[in-house]
């Protein structure tokens, strides 16, 4: 007898229905969050208007969902809980994909683990139930229903009671379903969403969004100020962008209304909420020159193409895709979203102001504030003239100075987005007024961004100096990685870094940037393959060249501590408005803080 084999030989055999429909529940419905995204893209696809969603203990013991769509057919309420039945495709074309659900697997999976009650009537028809039990399918019996369908799940998991342990807590899990319904509201903003905690004595709504009205961008935009809140509509840039077939919409925000973490980024593709690494590399690329590394845009995404040109089939959950042509998906994120914050010049964002403001909060002593009122154009100009001469006796023993009239240039503060300078204190803070307020600007930091774009723009006009190796520098890689490195050769060559193929799995290293000065090219390949790796591109080289533009752009603006006459500092508020990106400086810092005279007077009880 051969030894490799064994009497009792492995017998193949084909599982039964309900085991095949735990297996495939596993991978489409991994929490409650999962459950309640599968039921309510599928009232999203039955056209439904209103959405409701009662969850109760983190959706473990209640999920259901009730919309007014087009329901089901009593009759086909037993072929709606079969695996791979659907109504959204016939089978024939598994790319061209325009609905949410396609696979026909959340129903059968979720009644294989949960206790399933469907009730649903279609139009001018009675309305019928079904009960699924662990994968037991009931009978079908007419029921009592206005309109649309109502899923009620209850004790999830109770046929796979492994799965319990791996859930987290009640507070986790809500805040899980809480996370997916809000994306999907961001994704269609002409539907009411409403979100209910209907556990405990006391149901209450945790989150609703009434259905927007408008064109697509204004019901986006009032639909992202309910989302996100209205501080992220304030501060974002509008974006439409189309390039060969891909369309991008949304909304960026500000460069200066950043996060601290990639929790405010959202990305859809043809309207279907995804996490794709491609797609979140694109958007940390367009900002990288703009953020520190520890800091994060905010964005609200959807780039919509041909379904043919992306393939949303990857896996079950349908959260991660796959693009024909990667490279021009990323191009269009990245150039318009640095086109939209070209356009937006040296706008800052207003949370700016507003923490500025919560600093100058006065101390609250509870003694009554008499309101005086608020003197003529002409007795305030009479009081500043009078006290003119004993702020400049001042000059010498504070540190700041006070701009004389006759230096203030023409056209008037009004005309101006940056207003005119009146003073600077400090020796690095320029005092400004404009027509609504005044703005205060840190003129190391503004010059800095400002010395930046200058060498930038020359970098590009120029291009990057190269510095050629005498004897060029060998690096060993995997034919993987040598391949992956080499389609980025183009990419890397317009910063300087000349690269090709030496045989077998080795490239060459023959140039490096000028700027660089002496570089270790082995350690430099090996940061461009983790980032390609793990962001699907590199910015390494780039943002080597550009860390160094940005130290001698420090070391080349006006240093802190530097007293400023009128004109230089109007000069550089008159650079400011014209350069881009000048709202904030090169690590994401504001540049300036603008105050409302309004917000002003409110500090000085001026109500």
């Amino acid at each position: 007898m051969t030894p490799n084999i064994s009497e009792n030989r492995p017998v193949i055999r084909q599982l039964d229905d309900a085991a095949i429909n735990r297996i495939a529940a596993g991978e489409v419905v991994e929490r409650p969050a999962s459950a309640v995204k599968e039921l309510v893209e599928n009232a999203i696809d039955a056209g439904a208007q209103r959405i409701t969603i009662d969850v109760a203990d983190g959706g473990k013991t209640l999920i259901r969902v009730t919309d007014d769509g087009c329901g089901i057919a009593g009759p086909d309420l037993p072929l709606a809980m079969s695996r791979h039945a659907t109504s959204k495709i016939d089978g024939t074309d598994l790319l061209n994909i325009h609905t949410f659900g396609f696979r026909g697997e959340a129903l059968p999976s979720l009644g294989a683990v949960a206790r399933l009650n469907i009730t649903s009537r279609v139009p001018e028809d009675a309305a019928f139930e079904m009960n699924v039990d662990g994968g037991d399918i009931g009978k079908v019996r007419p029921a009592a229903l206005t309109s649309g369908t109502v899923i009620t799940l209850r004790d999830l998991f109770f046929a796979t009671p492994a799965r319990l342990k791996f859930l987290r807590t009640d507070r986790a899990e809500n805040q899980a379903i809480s996370d997916i319904v809000k994306r999907l509201a961001m994704a269609e903003p002409f539907v009411r969403f409403e979100l209910r905690d209907v556990g405990g004595d006391s149901p209450r709504t945790t989150f609703r969004a009434e259905a927007e009205t408008g064109d697509m961008f204004d019901a986006l935009h009032g639909r992202l100020a309910t989302v996100l809140g209205r501080e992220f509509a304030d501060n974002s840039l509008k974006i439409d962008a189309e390039r060969e077939g891909l369309h991008l919409t949304g909304y960026a925000a500000l460069p200066t209304y950043s996060r601290g973490s990639a929790v405010a980024q959202y990305l859809f593709v043809n309207g279907r909420p995804v996490r794709d690494k491609l797609l979140a590399g694109a958007l940390r690329g367009a900002y990288f020159d703009f953020l520190s590394r520890d800091r994060h845009p905010a964005a609200a995404l959807f780039l919509d193409c041909d379904p043919t040109l992306v393939d949303v089939n990857v896996h079950p959950a349908k959260s991660e895709v796959r693009f024909r042509d990667p490279g021009l998906a990323r191009g269009l994120i990245v150039s318009a979203l640095r086109h939209a914050l070209a356009e937006a010049g040296h706008r800052a964002s207003s949370t700016v102001a507003g923490a500025t403001l919560g600093a100058m909060q006065p101390e609250q002593t509870g003694a009554r504030v008499y309101q005086m009122d608020r003197p003529s154009l002409g007795a305030r100009t009479a009081a500043y003239q009078a006290q003119a001469p004993g702020f400049s006796e001042m000059a010498q023993d504070f540190s700041g100075h006070v701009v004389q009239p006759e230096y203030v240039p023409e056209p008037a503060p009004e005309d101006l987005p940056l207003g005119t300078a009146r003073g600077q204190v400090h020796e690095n803070y320029i005092i400004a007024q404009t027509a609504t307020g005044m703005v205060i600007v840190d003129q190391h930091a503004a010059h800095e961004r400002l010395v930046y774009e200058k060498l930038k723009r020359q970098m590009a006009e120029n291009g990057v100096a190269t510095q050629g190796l005498l004897i060029p520098e060998i690096v060993e890689l995997s034919d993987g990685d040598c391949a992956r490195l080499l389609e980025v050769a183009d990419d890397l060559a317009r910063f300087g870094l000349g690269i090709e193929p030496f045989g077998g799995g080795a490239i060459a290293v023959r140039e490096t940037p000028a700027i660089l000065g002496e570089v270790n090219a082995r350690a430099m390949i090996l940061d461009i393959l983790d980032e390609l790796a793990d962001a699907g591109s590199s910015n390494m080289v780039q943002a080597r060249v550009e860390a160094i533009l940005s130290r001698v752009a420090c070391h080349g603006s006006i240093r802190s501590g530097r007293w400023m006459r009128a004109e230089e500092m109007n000069a550089l508020l008159r650079e400011m408005e014209a350069t881009p990106h000048s709202g904030q400086c090169n690590h994401g810092r504001p540049t300036y803080v603008e105050l409302k005279l309004a917000d002003i007077e409110r500090l000085f009880g001026r109500t």
